[in-house]
């Protein structure tokens, strides 16, 4: 299973950007299909982007326009990049990684970064 160690969170007042970082290590970077989800208090965790070994993106419809999600091969690290923050995008932001064609069972998470939006 691979490793995932998240960055890059911090409080930004609304309309502002951040970019999260999340590294990996311990497998074949290339081959995982890598997602950002969040998870804000009292709220289940939700998915927020995800992008395939294969460089194919999918959004949740609450980001459409305003995150992207790239990849790093050679860095073996996946960003989250944060437009036009507001309040509601307040949570924490978590890594999932797993090998394509894995079940979602064997894939490993991040410990998260904290996202703050507010003035």
């Amino acid at each position: 299973q691979v490793q995932l160690v998240e960055s890059g969170g911090g409080l930004v007042q609304p309309g502002g950007s951040l970019r999260l970082s999340c590294a990996a290590s311990g497998s074949v970077f290339s081959t995982y299909v890598m997602s950002w989800y969040r998870r804000a208090p009292g709220n289940e965790r939700e998915l927020v982007a995800a992008i395939s070994s294969g460089g194919i993106t999918s959004y949740a419809d609450f980001v459409k326009g305003r995150f992207t999600i790239s990849r790093d091969n050679a860095k073996s690290t996946v960003y989250l990049q944060l437009n036009s923050l507001k309040p509601e995008d307040t949570s924490v932001y978590y890594c999932f990684g797993v090998a394509e064609g894995q079940t979602l069972d064997f894939g490993s998470w991040g410990q998260g970064t904290q996202v703050t939006v507010s003035s």
